[in-house]
C-alpha cells in the first residue's frame, strides 16, 4: 500500500470517528517511519557507530487540536479509543496509549504547555519485526504537537525526548539510534551516528539496482531481555580489564581489536568474544561507510555477512531460525549480504537483494522455512526515505 492509500484509511477513520471539522484547515497529518539498521550492533550502548535509515513503512497521525483540555487518542488498527484529561497522565490499562502519555509528560518536564486535542493513529510498520514502530510512534506525535503548539522543539529535542518518553514512561530502556533515525532519516541515504557524540552524518545507499528485503522469523525468544542485560555486563567487564592497561578506555569504543587480543587470557573465553566483537563492529561501520562512498555494494553486502557471524559466533544472540535465513542466501549470487538486524534471539534478517531478482528471492525464503519450521515466513520489500514530516 503507497503511502496516499493509508493516508486516505486513516483519514477516514477519523472522519467516522470525530465527524466532519468546523474548521477543516486545522485537520492534519504526520508521517514518521520504521527504521532498518544495516551494520552496527549492539555498538549503540559501548559508545560505538551505527548505522540506521528510516524507510517507506511508517505511522501516521490524523491529528486536531481541541477547545477544551480533552485528549482522545484513536488507535485505528486495534479500533480503540483512549480519552482523558491533557493534565492526567496517570498510566491506563490500555497499553498502547502509553507511549502517546509518556509524550505529553516529556511536554510537562520542559515547561512546556499544550491543549486538548483527538487524533487517529495507524500506520504500515509491521510491529515486533524490529523495525521500531515504537519509535515512529513518539516521534510522529511529538513532531505533531510540536507544529500544532508552536513548540519551537528542534529534531534533536523531538529525538531525545522521545527517547525519554519510553525510558521513563514506557519503562523500556531503549538507545537513542530509533528515535534519531525515524526522525533524521533522508531518501536513499544511511546515517552515520556517533553514539558518543551524536555528531552525524549521510552516507548515499543507491536503490536502483538493489532492494533491501526483510525476512521476519515470527519467533522470539525469550532469552532477548536478560541476554541483553548480560552482554551489556560482560562488556562492562572486558573494559575493567583493558582499564588497567590503558587508562584512557573508558568504554569498548576506545578500545581496539588489538587490545582486545593482547589481554585475550585475562578477559577469558567469553568476555573476549564479546569484546572482540563490540571493537570490530565498531570499526566494520566505519569501514562499510568508505564502501558505500566509493559505490561498493559487493564488499558492503560481505561486510553484512561478517556481521552476522559475529553476533552468531562471538556475542551469541543469534537463534537457530535467523541462522538458517542467512545460511540460505550464502549460495545465492542474487544476495550481496544478510545478517540478523536488531537485539537478537529473533526478529528480521535484513537482505540486500538485485531488484529483478526479488520476487524469486521471497518465493524461495518463505517456500525453505515453511518446510523447515512449518511458519509462514513475512517478507517485507523496503526502500530508504525521509524522516518525520507533515504530509500536506
Amino acid at each position: 500500500m503507497r503511502d496516499s492509500e493509508i493516508v486516505n484509511k486513516i483519514k477516514e477513520k477519523y472522519f467516522q470517528k470525530f465527524g466532519q471539522s468546523s474548521k477543516p484547515e486545522q485537520v492534519r497529518v504526520f508521517r514518521s517511519p520504521g527504521r532498518i539498521n544495516l551494520i552496527g550492533e549492539h555498538t549503540d550502548y559501548n559508545n560505538g557507530f551505527v548505522l540506521p535509515a528510516s524507510v517507506d513503512k511508517a505511522v501516521y497521525f490524523v491529528i486536531e487540536p481541541r477547545e477544551d483540555d480533552q485528549v482522545i487518542l484513536h488507535a485505528a488498527d486495534l479500533d480503540e479509543t483512549y480519552s482523558f484529561s491533557v493534565e492526567d497522565l496517570s498510566k491506563p490499562a490500555q497499553s498502547w496509549a502509553h507511549y502517546q502519555l509518556g509524550i505529553i509528560e516529556q511536554i510537562y518536564k520542559k515547561g512546556l504547555k499544550i491543549g486538548g486535542f483527538q487524533t487517529t493513529f495507524g500506520g504500515d510498520v509491521p510491529v515486533g519485526a524490529g523495525l521500531s514502530s515504537s519509535a515512529a510512534l513518539e516521534c510522529c506525535l511529538l513532531f505533531a504537537l510540536n507544529e500544532l503548539y508552536g513548540l519551537n522543539l528542534d529534531r534533536f529535542s523531538i529525538v531525545k525526548m522521545s527517547q525519554k518518553a519510553e525510558n521513563e514512561y514506557v519503562g523500556v530502556q531503549c538507545g537513542i539510534m530509533d528515535q534519531f533515525a525515524s526522525a533524521f532519516g533522508k531518501e536513499e541515504s544511511v546515517i552515520r551516528l556517533d553514539c558518543r557524540s551524536l555528531e552525524y552524518e549521510y552516507f548515499p545507499f543507491p536503490m536502483q539496482d538493489y532492494l533491501l528485503v526483510l525476512c521476519d522469523t515470527s519467533v522470539k525468544h525469550s532469552l532477548a531481555s536478560s541476554e541483553y542485560n548480560t552482554r551489556r555486563l560482560e562488556c562492562e567487564k572486558g573494559i575493567t580489564i583493558l582499564q588497567k592497561y590503558y587508562p584512557e578506555v573508558q568504554s569498548l569504543r576506545d578500545a581496539t581489536p588489538e587490545m582486545v587480543e593482547t589481554h585475550k587470557d585475562e578477559l577469558g573465553d567469553i568476555v573476549y568474544r564479546r569484546c572482540k566483537f563490540i571493537t570490530e563492529e565498531i570499526q566494520r561501520v566505519q569501514d562499510a561507510c568508505d564502501l558505500l562512498v566509493e559505490g561498493n555494494l559487493v564488499d558492503f553486502g560481505k561486510k553484512m555477512y561478517a556481521t552476522h557471524q559475529g553476533l552468531q559466533h562471538e556475542y551469541e544472540v543469534s537463534c537457530p531460525e535467523l541462522d538458517f535465513l542467512v545460511d540460505q542466501t550464502l549460495s545465492d549470487p542474487n544476495v550481496l549480504g544478510a545478517r540478523m538486524m536488531g537485539g537478537g534471539f529473533g526478529g528480521c534478517t535484513i537482505n540486500l537483494v538485485k531488484k529483478e531478482a526479488v520476487d524469486a528471492f521471497e518465493q524461495k525464503m518463505k517456500a525453505a522455512y515453511q518446510e523447515q519450521y512449518q511458519i509462514d515466513l513475512p517478507c517485507y520489500k523496503v526502500k530508504i526515505t525521509a524522516g518525520t514530516g507533515e504530509i500536506i
